[in-house]
């Protein structure tokens, strides 16, 4: 089955990326958590839109990555979390937390959707995010979370 991806999908392409995938993978996780939509003759207008919108926001020279590169990885992004008495987090710390952490230590505005979570933060500590600055500039970024 063909589908234009809408979001970026780790391993599979980024938004507006015609895809052929199996109908299953199609059906049961791209299409219900809409990271897609059925390629259809007509989509071709949407798939135009998408890498217009995406050429919009990308960082274009390899220079600028590499510097926003250095500018991230030489600070520690301090995540307040609303912890219980053990460490543990109501809840996770997701992509948009850190994009939020990062601006608001002075950093670059980031797109949340190029942020990736090393596991699941539900606790207390120091944690690595992987941010994907260019194609080929990929920045690791320290979270100290504490609790609130």
């Amino acid at each position: 089955m063909k589908v234009i991806l809408t979001h970026e999908v780790s391993g599979l392409g980024a938004a507006g990326d015609v895809v052929d995938v199996k109908d299953g993978y199609a059906r049961n996780f791209l299409l219900p958590r809409r990271f897609g939509t059925p390629w259809t003759s007509g989509g071709q207008k949407q798939v135009d839109a998408i890498t217009k919108a995406r050429a919009n926001r990308a960082i274009h020279d390899l220079d600028q990555a590499k510097q926003m590169k250095g500018q991230l990885e030489s600070k520690s992004i301090t995540l307040a979390a609303k912890a219980g008495n053990a460490g543990r987090l109501f809840g996770a710390i997701s992509g948009g937390d850190v994009a939020d952490a990062v601006k608001a230590a002075g950093g670059p505005q980031l797109d949340k959707r190029k942020i990736e979570v090393v596991g699941h933060i539900k606790s207390v500590g120091t944690f690595q995010a992987k941010v994907r600055l260019h194609a080929e500039v990929l920045a690791m970024v320290t979270l100290e979370v504490v609790a609130r």
